[in-house]
């Protein structure tokens, strides 16, 4: 079966890298930077495990990259992995996406698979399939997760997959490789069990932490209150409720801007999925808010700022809460210094951000520490001697995770989400 991957950053790279093991996969993408490198065997963001994949699959012969998008139009099927890019009020740029599909769509066999997992909007299939009759448009929502991505795709729980019937045959053969059940549904009820599942993730999010501001103010410690939720079985152990830090990335928020958008398209009233977002974007403010209270009246104070990455175990910084904080703080002239263990340069983008080499030089003569991004390294520091060397030893940790280091040192003040 010959396979195209169609847009190879995260979601892209990681789907060919894995198709691999069971399909001839060729991954085509118009920047050939990333081509480059992929060639190479390096993926244009960490991904743990993710080079070592790549570069056995290219030594196998089993995988290739390219530019010319000539190299689609044997491909029994595309596999469209762009990751849609979003704006600062997540919304996403349908745009960017839909250019680099008129250059492919063209020229595919007529009878051709099209499967669609880059985020796109519930009734991207329909109109696709009457540009162009002669293919066979498909959806299958990504369910990849920043820094367990290979592990999402190789042991996913089901798969969703929503086509027409003269689709199914070859999807079949794609998918059943991979040994998760195959959930088939029409192509509009796939596009929309993406939009509604990351809005009940982000809705799980939003109202845990709203738990948590009135647990802060009650005395109620929301852990526990959310250890008690998940103890009944109605919710759940492995439901989506942890106090700490907002969602943040743009993934989540996306879906919830779709679905918000989607009923004022149809003039259809929706006032929990929009409250979503709202929540969330009240709660960004918390940890700013915490650091304000905690330099009042500090002369010159200082930040040190733990962990820059979107998620652990990954180098990218598109959308990071932290780097977000980062700007908040110097705004109001707090100094910062972030480390982060995977970014050791600032881009382009990025250079406003000043980087420590290491968590000792972050917190040296600081007045507050935040820790952000949950690398689980951070927990092994050194903390009892790391916060004599503070001027003041304030920890805002809103997802606790260095909680059992630091909560019991002498002096320290420590601070987290959705406890008094």
């Amino acid at each position: 079966m010959k396979v195209t991957i169609l847009g190879l950053w995260h979601l892209g790279s990681v789907t060919a890298a894995c198709l691999a093991r069971h399909h001839r996969v060729t991954g085509l993408d118009l920047d050939e930077t990333v081509v480059a490198g992929l060639r190479g065997g390096r993926a244009p963001l960490h991904e743990p495990g993710l080079d070592t994949l790549i570069a056995t699959g290219l030594a196998h012969g089993r995988l290739d990259f390219t530019t010319d998008v000539t190299a689609a139009a044997a491909a029994d099927l595309v596999w469209v992995c762009y990751d849609t890019p979003v704006d600062a009020d997540d919304r996403s740029d349908l745009g960017w996406v839909h250019t680099r599909l008129a250059r492919v769509l063209p020229i595919l066999r007529p009878g051709a698979v099209v499967l669609i997992s880059s985020q796109l909007p519930v009734g991207t299939c329909a109109r696709l399939a009457k540009l162009h009759p002669a293919l066979r448009f498909a959806c299958s929502p990504e369910n990849l997760r920043l820094g367990k991505a290979i592990e999402a795709f190789e042991k996913p729980a089901r798969i969703i997959v929503g086509a027409p019937a003269a689709a199914r045959a070859t999807l079949e053969q794609l998918l059943t490789p991979l040994g998760a059940p195959l959930v088939w549904m029409r192509p509009e009820s796939a596009e929309m069990v993406k939009h509604a599942l990351n809005s009940f993730l982000a809705l799980s999010v939003a109202y845990i932490n709203e738990v948590a501001a009135l647990a802060e103010a009650v005395g109620a410690d929301a852990q526990e209150v959310a250890a008690g939720l998940k103890s009944d079985p109605r919710i759940g152990p492995r439901a989506y409720l942890a106090p700490g830090g907002p969602f943040a990335g743009g993934t989540l928020a996306r879906d919830v801007v779709t679905l918000t958008k989607l009923g004022a398209d149809r003039a259809i009233p929706l006032a929990l999925i929009p409250a979503i977002k709202e929540s969330n974007d009240r709660h960004r403010g918390w940890a700013f808010r915490k650091l304000q209270s905690a330099l009042a009246g500090v002369p010159s104070p200082l930040v040190a700022v733990l962990g820059l990455a979107y998620t652990p175990d990954t180098s990218t910084l598109r959308r990071s809460a932290a780097v977000a904080l980062c700007r908040d703080l110097l705004r109001v002239n707090i100094g910062v210094r972030a480390f982060d263990p995977l970014i050791r340069a600032a881009d382009a983008e990025h250079q406003d951000l000043p980087l420590a080499t290491s968590a000792a030089e972050a917190l040296r003569g600081a007045h507050a520490v935040v820790i952000c991004t949950e690398w689980p390294g951070l927990r092994d520091l050194p903390w009892p001697a790391l916060l004599a060397t503070m001027a003041r030893p304030v920890v805002i940790d809103a997802n606790r995770l260095v909680e059992k280091a630091v909560a019991p040192v002498t002096g320290v003040v420590y601070l987290s989400v959705g406890r008094p």
